[in-house]
């Protein structure tokens, strides 16, 4: 592995780095004077926790690349983040959103599918020497691999390059392009969750369902609630970072062993470990919901996840290089022009059928972020909603290798 020319390679040192980031951010972001105010009125507060690690990043200040932070915060803090945020869900009421977000998954879904051959096609009119050919560098065989992450993960995405033979360098630039688009498309993702409530009232969507799920936790904590104790937080730590251990251990048992006596289901990505880990951590946090362990929520449950959800955001912000269109400007045109009509499917679909943003928002995230980031932007509309991008997020895994597949020989008939 090549030397990192980031100005702060230390992880230790970056992590202060992003901390003070976050709460410079939370300081002005709730700060009375009208300066910051107004700055915060048409900037989101989640915005900047992740574009400016981003900026850091691209400006060689920190190496995302070559940090660990963001494994630690998705492999360690995320299976936490779902403990303590669906320690007080109330399951039932999430059931009861309906059926529309369901259609918003599939239509995002849908959108990478036919976004894919149309992106290629489109600008391949224009580029056709650039985006031609059948060999193992094909610009149709690298984009299958993206198309196996957006609507699933990096399981999908493997599985897509064995498939399809994808060369080493195609390989290498469509990751680049992956992480690009999919981390812009984040940011709206984001600045839409913090306009919800004017996006939802221009479009006449009914948003009841979400509120009454809202309005049951905001009760239920403030009913609730009282100052912790170093107990009380002893036994926050302890809930959510052994039921973390144990989705750890239990997934580390799972995968392995599905691999070793059912291969075949590598396409459903069950034979990943960090699949499991998602499902594991978000169905034990769903059962102590149902008992005792949810009066924790009274102590700050989730406030403590959002923590954890907000460290998160930054080590996402930290892999995004907004200099990097500059190395690959008609593989990242294909991917601005792919992503569109993926977001123009689903503005379309929620327009005719009156859903709300957050249906939207987090159908779109479960398919292009997966179970990393889908809950954060569920949370961003709020805390308690993060199950609702996890359960979906889950539903990809299932559909990736099936979708991308499909994606890829329709890609492969219109090759320039």
């Amino acid at each position: 592995m090549s030397e990192s020319t980031a100005l702060i390679t230390n992880d230790a040192v970056v992590l202060g780095l992003l901390a003070l980031i976050l709460g410079f951010v939370f300081h002005t972001s709730h700060s009375s004077h009208p300066g910051w105010q107004k700055f915060y009125r048409y900037v989101p507060s989640i915005l900047l926790c992740y574009f400016i690690p981003a900026l850091f990043n691209s400006f060689g200040i920190i190496d995302g690349e070559k940090s660990e932070l963001y494994k630690m915060a998705s492999r360690y803090l995320l299976p936490v983040c779902l403990v303590l945020l669906t320690l007080s869900i109330d399951f039932k009421a999430i059931l009861g959103l309906g059926p529309k977000a369901l259609i918003l998954f599939l239509t995002g879904t849908a959108g990478v599918v036919i976004g894919a051959p149309i992106a290629l096609f489109t600008v391949g009119q224009f580029f056709p020497e650039q985006l031609g050919g059948d060999g193992a560098n094909a610009a149709w065989r690298g984009m299958s691999t993206v198309a196996g992450s957006w609507i699933g993960g990096s399981a999908n995405q493997a599985a897509m390059k064995e498939v399809f033979g994808v060369g080493g360098d195609i390989f290498s630039v469509m990751i680049t392009v992956d992480v690009l688009v999919a981390n812009i498309w984040t940011a709206v993702l984001l600045w839409m969750a913090a306009n919800a409530a004017r996006l939802d009232k221009a479009s006449g969507a009914d948003t009841s369902g979400i509120e009454v799920l809202k309005a049951k936790i905001e009760k239920y904590q403030a009913e609730n609630s009282k100052n912790p104790t170093t107990s009380d937080l002893m036994r926050l730590v302890a809930i959510g970072f052994g039921a973390a251990g144990l989705s750890h251990l239990l997934a580390n048992w799972i995968a392995p062993w599905i691999e070793t006596h059912a291969p075949e289901l590598a396409m459903y990505s069950l034979t990943s470990s960090f699949f499991w880990l998602v499902v594991i951590a978000t169905t034990i946090g769903l059962l102590l919901s149902m008992t005792k362990a949810r009066e924790m929520e009274a102590v700050g449950a989730s406030k403590v996840g959002s923590v954890f959800i907000y460290i998160l955001v930054a080590t996402i912000g930290m892999h995004m290089d907004v200099t990097a269109v500059m190395d690959y400007p008609v593989m990242f045109l294909v991917g601005i022009v792919w992503i569109s009509i993926h977001a123009g499917l689903l503005l379309l679909v929620t327009r005719l059928i009156k859903a709300p943003v957050f249906f939207m928002a987090v159908g779109s995230q479960a398919n292009i972020g997966g179970a990393a980031s889908a809950p954060v932007v569920a949370s961003a509309f709020h805390p308690s909603l993060a199950p609702v991008g996890v359960l979906l997020a889950v539903l990809g895994y299932a559909l990736g290798t099936y979708g991308a597949y499909i994606a890829a020989m329709m890609m492969q008939a219109v090759s320039p």
